[in-house]
């Protein structure tokens, strides 16, 4: 149905400083569709999501992200549009001086989040979605890699994006605990957030079939497949 695009960019060129990384890029993702990103390192996908959340300018072509033109997007704009989205790295990036609590509180009052009752609300909800309310007085250190990146998937469902941008985020985890990341990933999908995974793991993009992209000669490949 139309309009029910959340990513939808046409014949946007990436550049990454002068350098043509991917040329004539047509791409769309509708709104709780899960989308895997493949490609080999070099091949683009960093500057594709790149554009997707802000941090690099479309020269030329259309670009939506969000409901936000990317053409028109100012710096003014960017923590707006970025509000719509949740990142996940592969290297966790949380704070290690603070609690599971203080590291999610920090994130919402940084994007303008100030009732206390309504913060402390928010944080049970996400954590009851990745299964972890139990550790929300831990540090970092007292929990394992896949709670880690648990808690990142929380914190980027903070403020309910519209999309979840996942680079790499079973990177650093064993299979099994990859899995699960993928499943939960996916539920948070059905649940209308559009999720676009970039992932190296062909186990696991050939246990979850899914729509694959893949960046592969300066091209975006829409609806790829793996051998």
């Amino acid at each position: 149905m139309p309009g029910d695009s959340i990513i939808k960019l046409q014949g946007v060129d990436v550049y990454q400083q002068k350098h043509l990384v991917l040329n004539h890029v047509n791409l769309q993702v509708d709104k709780g569709e899960f989308v895997f990103l493949i490609g080999q390192t070099g091949s683009g996908k960093s500057s594709l999501l790149k554009i997707i959340y802000g941090d690099l300018h479309i020269a030329n072509g259309e670009g939506l992200v969000a409901g936000f033109d990317l053409k028109k997007l100012s710096e003014r704009d960017i923590p707006y549009l970025r509000r719509k989205l949740g990142i996940v790295f592969q290297d966790f990036q949380l704070l290690t001086d603070r609690s599971i609590e203080d590291n999610l509180v920090f994130v919402m009052k940084a994007t303008g989040w100030k009732d206390k009752t309504l913060i402390t609300e928010r944080i049970y909800d996400v954590l009851d979605k990745v299964g972890l309310r139990s550790k929300l007085k831990k540090m970092p250190h007292e929990i394992s890699g896949g709670e880690q990146q648990r808690i990142v998937i929380a914190r980027a469902l903070l403020n309910d994006p519209e999309i979840i941008l996942a680079d790499e985020p079973t990177g650093n985890l064993d299979p099994d605990t990859s899995e699960e990341i993928v499943i939960l990933l996916k539920k948070i999908s059905q649940g209308g957030t559009a999720v676009l995974m970039a992932s190296h793991d062909y186990h696991i993009i050939r246990t979850f079939p899914s729509r694959i992209i893949k960046c592969e000669g300066g091209k975006v490949h829409e609806d790829a497949t793996i051998v």
